[in-house]
């Protein structure tokens, strides 16, 4: 007996840790830095911390009570319905109940490239069928309504990524708007936010609720994640803001219980812990501008906990970093075989990646390494 043919899927490459990579060169792991996965370089919110640790004692039951205060002060957070609010295991989880919710077998979603391999990869497990985008490095990975509706095709699903993994650029709501008004009345536009806290851009959720000048619409979802400005990337908590016509399928596609009690008491403390995200974005902001300027390499502009830096030959450069301590993302996985992404660090992380960094592209790529309009 085999499972079905999974020949067409690709496994999820998440990037490396510290622990994993020091077994791996027999080193300690206090020798390492983690610059790869876009983590909170400083950790949890501490008020989700303390909120886990008052919670440890109640995990021997179902988290109903917390699944809904939590749904209700996002909502609040948002000035939506809670039941518009479709929490889920993680950003990831989030994609899994829209793809079971909207796509029927050979259903099309249409995706960035590059891009996060999930969306992808949660169609083709609910039996859909994936197109891609093109998104050019010559213009900073921008997802203009041109780019993507000369590659639309009835697709199902259309994702967008603002900020988008792994270049940082953003959408403009007038943009998203354009593209949910010139897809088909069964298409459903995704504007996955999940890096939305750091950018300097509005939330497409205006464009479900008639904000901003917007009429409201009812093709467009958002998804966000506790895992980046909150800290929380290790209890896997993310959600959905879903039109209210259909915010009622939620019932009928989720697991039981889609987050766990910890996660959702710590989400409640961490969505008030305006001090720690504050904190993490000047962080970021500070961070990735470090890069830019001191970086001897073309570094994109980005909106993100992260920069892509074009470095010729990514993986050499991704083993040679790794080697001298600072992890970051070889980002041929996302079919840029000349970039690497790094997430931005504290002050400290930050200076060793940007000196480790520069060392090695003297070292190891100095002809290949592509600058300015890479």
């Amino acid at each position: 007996m085999q499972p079905r043919d999974l020949s067409d899927h690709v496994a999820y490459e998440a990037g490396r840790g510290i622990e994993e990579v020091a077994r791996e060169l027999g080193r300690d792991p206090s020798e390492f830095i983690k610059l790869a996965s876009n983590e909170n370089p400083h950790g949890p919110s501490p008020a989700a911390a303390v909120a886990i640790r008052e919670a440890a004692s109640s995990v021997s039951s179902y988290p109903k009570s917390a699944h809904t205060d939590l749904s209700a002060a996002i909502a609040d957070r948002w000035d939506v319905d809670p039941s518009q609010v479709w929490l889920a295991n993680g950003g990831d989880g989030a994609i899994d109940y829209l793809s079971r919710a909207m796509l029927e077998p050979d259903d099309d979603v249409l995706v960035p490239s590059p891009g996060f391999a999930y969306y992808g990869m949660s169609a083709r497990f609910h039996h859909g069928d994936v197109r891609e985008y093109e998104l050019e490095r010559a213009e900073d990975f921008a997802q203009t309504p041109e780019t993507v509706l000369s590659a639309y095709d009835d697709d199902r699903i259309v994702y967008l990524t603002s900020p988008h993994n792994p270049s940082g650029s953003t959408v403009d709501l007038a943009d998203v708007e354009r593209i949910a008004e010139e897809t088909g009345d069964d298409s459903l536009v995704v504007v996955d936010e999940a890096y939305g806290e750091f950018a300097d851009v509005d939330s497409a959720v205006a464009l479900l609720e008639g904000r901003d000048g917007f009429e409201a619409r009812d093709d467009v979802a958002v998804l966000r994640t506790f895992s980046k400005a909150y800290g929380l990337a290790g209890l896997r908590l993310g959600y959905a803001i879903v039109p209210e016509e259909w915010a009622d399928a939620y019932a009928r596609v989720n697991t039981p219980f889609a987050a766990s009690e910890l996660a959702c008491r710590a989400g409640l403390a961490a969505i008030d812990d305006d001090e720690h995200v504050e904190r993490t974005l000047e962080t970021a902001r500070t961070s990735r501008e470090y890069m830019r300027e001191h970086l001897d390499a073309h570094v994109w502009p980005s909106e993100g906990n992260f920069v892509l830096v074009a470095v010729g030959d990514a993986t050499a450069v991704a083993e040679e970093t790794r080697e001298r301590g600072v992890i970051v993302r070889d980002c041929s996985s996302f079919g840029l075989p000349g970039c690497i992404r790094v997430t931005c660090g504290t002050e400290a992380e930050t200076d060793r990646a940007v000196e480790t960094i520069n060392a090695v592209l003297e070292d190891v790529a100095p002809e290949s390494r592509e600058v300015s309009e890479a």
